[in-house]
């Protein structure tokens, strides 16, 4: 395994190391671009581990290489095209702020397959996009938090106001308070995916307002140790199973298990059998799994949590189904109505019963 950093990858280019083409025989190379770092023991962690699930899967064959804590914006776009000029024969980029870069760096070398994540962009043949149902994990544990809070109010930690975070807001508002109409969620934009410091402040701030327990949508453990230190408070893990917060304050988690998909992906594009695709895979398919539900949660609580799991991972239930309205009281889907992917895909307004504004 080779690691990759914007410097290595620079003087290495400076150099002529990263140029030259690649033999036939050399083992196919495998690019990750991540937005923190690989130690962060949430979303990019978990990214990793797929990255190392093609190593054990393939062996020799493979060598993947991989860029951490790259920012969003220029600096990615650099940095995927330093991969590839460096014998990069397919990249996935594993943020949403990466599609534009994805993209143009894509433009320039139509031989090398690119995968984004979370994203939508796809401007070139050699370009897909992949995804997780987060929202359906979300249904989970706010079923679970709406049965536990004692105070009615939900802390949540929200990185960038896109409609991924959005929908798994909704879904974890709408299953508490199908359990506890009292249940109240508080909203706090923290405009990044990674700072522990501020992902540490936001879930005090929480904290003092009431909240007794702690969603996330950031990849920091922050908030389970901020959480931890308050005493009282329920959290769960966000992309890994921060197990190590268990039994408390973690009393569950939702898992990313990205490992699958990598291997199959990068097995067609050695095989040659790649092809463009938008991939969105949840429970069924097992790329999101809820951790251990600790015995913190009452038995009963775990039976109703694990039922709406099994339904989810049957087919048999979505978590949007009708009646719902949005924020403004105006009717979204009747009683029994699902929603359509193009909606969620896209999804940029609150449900009802959720007070405050989504940000611009």
């Amino acid at each position: 395994m080779k690691t990759l950093t914007k410097l290595l990858a620079s003087a290495a280019l400076a150099t002529g190391l990263a140029g030259g083409a690649i033999a036939q025989d050399d083992p196919f190379q495998v690019g990750f671009v991540y937005v923190g770092p690989i130690g962060d023991y949430g979303w990019t962690w978990t990214h990793d581990q797929g990255r190392l699930a093609v190593e054990e899967a393939f062996g020799d064959d493979v060598e993947t290489i991989f860029a951490e804590s790259v920012p969003e914006g220029p600096d990615a776009e650099r940095v995927i095209q330093q991969m590839v000029l460096g014998g990069a024969d397919m990249i996935f980029t594993t943020s949403f702020g990466y599609g534009e870069a994805t993209n143009a760096v894509a433009g320039q070398f139509p031989d090398v397959q690119f995968e984004h994540a979370t994203g939508y962009l796809r401007e070139h043949d050699n370009v897909s996009t992949y995804s997780a149902r987060f929202y359906e994990g979300r249904a989970v544990i706010g079923h679970i938090a709406g049965h536990m809070t004692e105070s009615n109010i939900v802390g949540y930690i929200a990185s960038y106001p896109i409609p991924e975070v959005i929908r798994g807001i909704n879904a974890a508002y709408l299953h508490a308070a199908e359990v506890n109409p009292d249940v109240e969620f508080r909203v706090v934009w923290v405009y990044t995916w990674f700072d522990p410091a501020q992902e540490a402040e936001a879930a005090q701030a929480l904290i003092d307002a009431g909240a007794d327990v702690i969603m996330q949508h950031t990849d920091s453990t922050a908030p389970q140790a901020t959480a931890q230190e308050a005493g009282n408070v329920i959290t769960f893990g966000q992309a890994s199973d921060m197990i190590q917060f268990a039994p408390a304050p973690r009393v569950s988690s939702i898992i990313d298990n990205w490992g699958p998909y990598y291997v199959r992906r990068v097995g067609e594009a050695m095989e040659g059998t790649w092809a463009q695709s938008d991939t969105w895979e949840g429970m069924p398919e097992g790329m999101v799994v809820i951790g251990e539900m600790t015995e913190a949660i009452p038995e009963e609580v775990r039976a109703s949590a694990t039922a709406i799991m099994e339904g989810i991972q049957a087919g048999e239930y979505h978590p949007f189904t009708g009646p719902i309205n949005r924020q403004d009281g105006t009717a979204w889907l009747a009683d029994g109505e699902v929603a359509d992917d193009g909606t969620l895909a896209g999804m940029d307004f609150y449900v009802e019963g959720i007070t405050g504004e989504i940000p611009n």
